[in-house]
């Protein structure tokens, strides 16, 4: 039998894919749909893909699919083509990155999960289906400009502190399914204004809509193909870009530049920054924001004690690992900012 997940290293695969030359494509996609055996679609999905080059994060579950992959542009076309050959993938959206250097991701990777977004909700207590009205780049930016609209921001605060709509409501959140009930409270008494929900690519905001909807919302949107696919039609249609800054993403790239603003600040010195990176000592591997400054200076880590561990043999660090607490055992995702005692930047 073929097999069905990466045996080979990460160090290795990382260096293959720096090296290589193959033009590739990013984009990310998903779906609502019913599946009754996620394992064996999960099996028969990774054959295809695999097949055709293919590199990336894959979800599947029974309530549907979420992806991020990047494959070899001269098979895009391909890859639509099976894609369309299984039914509930038929015509799908494909959003394609902004920013692509054909690095975003170095393995193929599909895991079987209870959800493809973690939202801690039940389903069973309303309908998924009815969601709210999909956006145009047009639309979104009518509405927007209408004082009876409440944008929110439906990602993390590490996703927006580089990068977000104009006016929107920007959660101080690290997950998506501690969001849900922040925001409904924040939002409880704008109950008949425009609610209109962003996300990175949609799919967030898919499920969001139709829970707002439920909790008694009535003028739910959302903007259709998130992030990704406004900056594309705003640029080719030359409309109003409201978006200011990056646009965080979950792959080797970190982040695609949607306009030259930069709202964020190096979290070891404070300067005008947007660049996310892990700490290089993977005994911590926290996401931060780090200049290109602080990294030479600090050897792409984010303290002293992690920069002395990261020198330390492998032997050596092997010994003390599980004993030195980090600032990644301290902190959540772009929580530590080490440039104020109190963590926290003006």
């Amino acid at each position: 039998m073929k097999k069905l997940y990466n045996r080979v290293s990460k160090e290795l695969l990382k260096k293959q894919l720096e090296e290589s030359t193959t033009p590739r494509t990013t984009l990310s996609f998903y779906q609502y749909a019913h599946i009754d055996d996620p394992q064996d679609f999960r099996n028969h999905f990774y054959r295809i893909l695999e097949d055709i080059g293919v590199f990336g994060r894959i979800y599947i579950a029974k309530e549907g699919i979420n992806g991020q992959i990047s494959v070899p542009t001269e098979n895009l076309d391909t890859l639509r083509q099976v894609m369309n050959e299984i039914e509930f993938l038929k015509d799908i959206r494909l959003n394609i990155a902004i920013e692509d250097d054909g690095k975003s991701f170095y393995k193929l990777k599909i895991k079987v999960r209870h959800k493809i977004v973690a939202d801690g909700l039940d389903d069973e207590s309303f309908d998924v289906t009815n969601r709210g009205e999909h956006l145009s780049p047009e639309r979104f930016n009518e509405l927007a400009d209408d004082p009876n609209t409440v944008i929110v921001d439906m990602r993390n605060h590490y996703e927006s502190e580089v990068g977000h709509f104009k006016g929107a409501i920007t959660p101080d959140v690290e997950t998506f399914r501690e969001s849900l009930p922040i925001v409904e409270d924040m939002i409880e008494d704008k109950k008949d204004k425009n609610l209109v929900m962003y996300c990175t690519g949609g799919i967030r905001c898919e499920k969001a809509s139709a829970y707002f909807k439920h909790k008694g919302f009535k003028k739910v949107h959302q903007l259709e193909g998130g992030i990704i696919e406004y900056a594309r039609q705003v640029e080719a249609k030359g409309l109003e870009n409201k978006f200011i800054g990056k646009n965080f993403v979950f792959d080797e790239r970190m982040g695609e530049r949607i306009s030259p603003d930069i709202i964020s600040y190096c979290h070891q010195c404070g300067k005008p920054c947007d660049d996310h990176t892990n700490c290089a000592n993977d005994a911590c591997h926290i996401l931060f924001i780090q200049c290109p400054s602080c990294a030479e200076k600090n050897n792409n880590c984010c303290s002293d004690k992690c920069k002395d561990f990261d020198a330390l043999s492998a032997e050596e660090q092997a010994l003390r690992k599980g004993t030195e607490e980090f600032n990644g055992t301290k902190f959540g995702k772009g929580r530590y900012k080490a440039h104020r005692k109190d963590h926290v930047l003006d």
